[in-house]
């Protein structure tokens, strides 16, 4: 494991958002799902690409907050540019499970 200084944690901006459309994403190399996440005023809606197909239907995700790492460079993946990493928690045969906040809070809160 490598050790990163508490400023280098600074600089990852994890922020709280929430899913306002599902679509899905047959390019995908992987099954996935294409997300439209409102990150708040100062961020505003963001989009990602997310492989949560195994446990999250489309119903299941809007209206949902998660948190996402809203200061990485965009990614091409295949013809779909993601703006955020929405994080979760791999279970290597069950799928991935969507980190969330304990209780609903305001979009754009920064994880501190």
């Amino acid at each position: 494991m490598d050790t990163i200084t508490f400023s280098d944690f600074q600089r990852v901006e994890m922020r709280v958002g929430t899913i306002l459309e599902v679509r899905e994403f047959p390019n995908a190399r992987h099954p996935a799902w294409q997300l439209r996440i409102d990150f708040g005023p100062e961020i505003g809606e963001k989009r990602s690409s997310a492989q949560i197909t195994r446990l999250y239907a489309e119903t299941d995700l809007v209206g949902r907050q998660v948190i996402a790492v809203v200061n990485f460079p965009v990614k091409q993946i295949a013809n779909f540019f993601s703006e955020v990493l929405v994080l979760g928690l791999d279970q290597p045969d069950a799928g991935i499970v969507l980190l969330q906040t304990e209780r609903p809070v305001e979009n754009g809160l920064r994880v501190s």
